[in-house]
């Protein structure tokens, strides 16, 4: 197998465990230092290290009844990204519905970086903020 198509296995393998709430699996594709970057100033936002914190952060995001659909997987150098497109209405009626970029770094067929990248950086620190 390619490196790329490794890195086109774990990106799949990495929405697939979101999306099933599979946090074992997500785990498991995850390097011991792995990073995660979020824009803006909501709860979700900043740099978090650890494979407990990006597990911690994924089951906080999807436990606000977030709806992910797949755009695009898109293999680099390095690792891959996942264009998605997340929905959600809160409980008290605020909504998300934001297009993004979440962009894998690979090493070894771990994921060691993620950084996303938010079409409204605004409409998500709003929608993942204090109520």
């Amino acid at each position: 197998m390619s490196e790329n198509s490794a890195d086109l296995t774990v990106a799949d393998r990495f929405l697939a465990g979101f999306q099933a709430r599979d946090w074992e699996m997500l785990s498991g594709l995850l390097a011991d230092d792995v990073t995660w970057t979020m824009p803006g100033t909501g709860t979700i936002s900043g740099t978090i290290r650890g494979k407990d914190a990006v597990v911690g952060r994924a089951r906080h995001i999807a436990g606000q009844g977030l709806h992910t659909e797949l755009l695009h997987v898109l293999v680099g150098a390095h690792g891959a990204a996942l264009s998605l497109r997340n929905t959600a209405t809160a409980p008290d009626g605020r909504r998300l519905d934001e297009h993004l970029a979440t962009v894998l770094t690979t090493r070894y067929g771990r994921i060691t970086a993620i950084d996303s990248y938010l079409s409204d950086v605004e409409g998500m620190s709003a929608f993942f903020s204090e109520p």
